[in-house]
């Protein structure tokens, strides 16, 4: 039988998201450094808009340090209600192009448009339209990436930040990434690229050429993984949005995190943010998860539930922050951070958790 026709896959990441909106919404925020967050003295940034990044402002940095970079920061508290409903909207504009919707988050998914519901010839131009869209109906702009399948796609959107897109034609992925070095991969984060470094793996190519021996001694089960994606492999399908069972948020961070402060600033901001959807759904859960991914890729998850679903902000952060401390200091850098509400019940009445004075303990369950 004759091979399959390769896939079409576009990885769209809108452009400092929560910062643009800010922007377009408040013209006097335009050209000026933003960040989305609380200039508090335990406050954090959630986003950082591209003038902001000029001065090494990033999410999860402590907004002291934040201001110590760029004085001139201006802050802005977060609306995570409008957020998600300029998403909702994106992902509409989706829609018209193909079922085949995966969200990572509320500010990028890839869409599988090997079977283009508008007739379109190329993932380019199905990807060029969406971006044009997206600007006149919503005023934002997006960049995209290009290739045949999701890890491919997701290096492209990156290639041509802000407002761009990059294709990686089919044939020429392993090529693609020979010469790119290890850092930029998508899934390798600096301790694991130092790492590498310190083996004399310092490219796609040289990871490629790697023992597979030497990769498992030193990367566990990532091993295999780190030589798909040296050869430009990546055979995960796009998976279309399921029912919801939880609300969960969970940013991979630029430059991994090592200080407990930043940690807890981290999770903080991710309880926000599923909070936000709770509230905006009216769904509440008994179940509360901090998940933990680490530089060399392990992971670990807490959690704790409840009699009764979590009913407040103030209670998802303080349950989050409890169960993130029994991971704290941490022992390596920290790459990823996620908070999720899970266990959401048949829809009774919703009762506010009082207090959570007491120390997890048994209570908490943890994770791999």
């Amino acid at each position: 039988m004759p091979d399959s026709p390769p896939r079409k896959v576009v990885h769209i990441d809108m452009d400092a998201f929560y910062a643009s909106v800010e922007q377009r919404d408040d013209p006097g925020l335009r050209g000026r450094p933003v960040a989305v967050g609380y200039a508090a003295k335990r406050g954090v940034v959630v986003a950082a808009s591209y003038e902001a990044r000029a001065f090494g402002v990033r999410s999860a940095m402590p907004s002291s340090i934040a201001l110590r970079k760029c004085p001139e920061l201006v802050f802005v508290p977060p609306r995570f209600e409008v957020y998600r409903a300029i998403s909702r909207e994106v992902h509409a504009i989706f829609a018209n192009y193909t079922k085949l919707i995966e969200p990572l988050s509320l500010d990028e998914a890839y869409l599988d448009v090997t079977a283009n519901l508008c007739g379109l010839s190329t993932a380019s131009a199905t990807a060029k339209e969406i971006r044009a869209r997206i600007l006149a109906e919503l005023g934002l702009t997006a960049s995209a990436g290009i290739s045949t399948n999701k890890f491919l796609a997701k290096l492209a959107s990156g290639h041509r930040k802000p407002n761009g897109q990059f294709v990686i034609p089919p044939g020429a992925g392993r090529a693609f990434v020979a010469s790119l070095p290890v850092g930029k991969f998508h899934g390798i984060g600096p301790v694991t690229a130092r790492k590498m470094q310190a083996l004399g793996i310092e490219t796609g190519a040289d990871l490629r050429a790697a023992a597979p021996a030497l990769l498992l001694r030193h990367f566990g089960s990532s091993a295999a993984w780190f030589q798909m994606i040296a050869n430009g492999e990546d055979d995960r399908p796009v998976l279309p949005d399921r029912p919801r069972k939880s609300s969960g948020a969970e940013t991979t961070y630029q430059q991994d995190l090592v200080a407990s402060d930043q940690i807890e600033a981290g999770v903080q901001a991710m309880a926000d943010e599923v909070w936000a959807w709770c509230e905006k759904a009216s769904m509440f859960g008994r179940t509360v998860t901090v998940k933990v991914k680490f530089a060399d890729f392990e992971q670990r998850t807490r959690s704790r539930s409840f009699a009764v679903p979590v009913g407040r902000l103030d209670l998802l952060r303080q349950a989050s922050l409890e169960l993130i401390r029994t991971l704290l200091p941490p022992v390596k850098g920290v790459r990823l951070l996620g908070v999720t509400v899970s266990n959401f019940g048949d829809g009774g009445p919703v009762l506010p958790l009082f207090e959570l004075k007491s120390p997890l303990g048994a209570q908490a369950a943890s994770g791999p």
